[in-house]
């Protein structure tokens, strides 16, 4: 399985569609938004995709946001870090603005620790959590998302061209 990995779109709904695009283009069949997403445009991208997705310090969870994201079947965050198994394999999700990812990343228990935030690629190993950071999409040059196989653990960055 390959999954897509993106953050910092912050409402930049045409460039998340572009990222989009690539993860489709290289087979990605799960993807996952490490927050500040940015409002319903960018969740309207997602809609009808395997996703998982956690909420950034810049975005704003109301009532009438999670209902729409209810109503359309998008999986809404109850839990920080985000957790679920993939391909037999444990994440944890955070954005990187909680309290919660100020830890030992190694007492988390996970494979792979994914977040966002710094608007920079990561790829480091603590023992035998990997912590990945795909960079971001707004805000950053290069603007850059990650496509990641856990069965082979294998990583690689790409980068986004900049425009609509």
């Amino acid at each position: 399985m390959l999954i897509g990995i993106l953050s910092d779109s912050h409402g930049k709904h045409l460039m998340v569609r572009k990222a989009l695009a690539l993860f489709d283009t290289l087979g990605a069949s799960f993807i996952i938004h490490c927050g500040d997403v940015g409002g319903p445009h960018v969740f309207d991208e997602l809609v009808g995709r395997d996703c998982r997705f956690v909420w950034g310090n810049t975005d704003e969870p109301d009532g009438r946001l999670t209902a729409y994201l209810k109503g359309v079947g998008l999986q809404i965050p109850v839990e920080v870090p985000t957790r679920f198994e993939l391909d037999g394999r444990r994440f944890a999700l955070f954005h990187g603005h909680e309290r919660e990812f100020d830890c030992d990343l190694t007492t988390l228990r996970a494979d792979y620790v994914l977040h966002g935030h710094t608007h920079r690629v990561r790829d480091e190993r603590f023992g035998q959590t990997r912590v990945i950071n795909p960079g971001a999409l707004c805000r950053a040059n290069p603007l850059t998302v990650a496509t990641l196989d856990p069965e082979s653990d294998v990583l690689q960055f790409h980068e986004i061209a900049k425009g609509a």
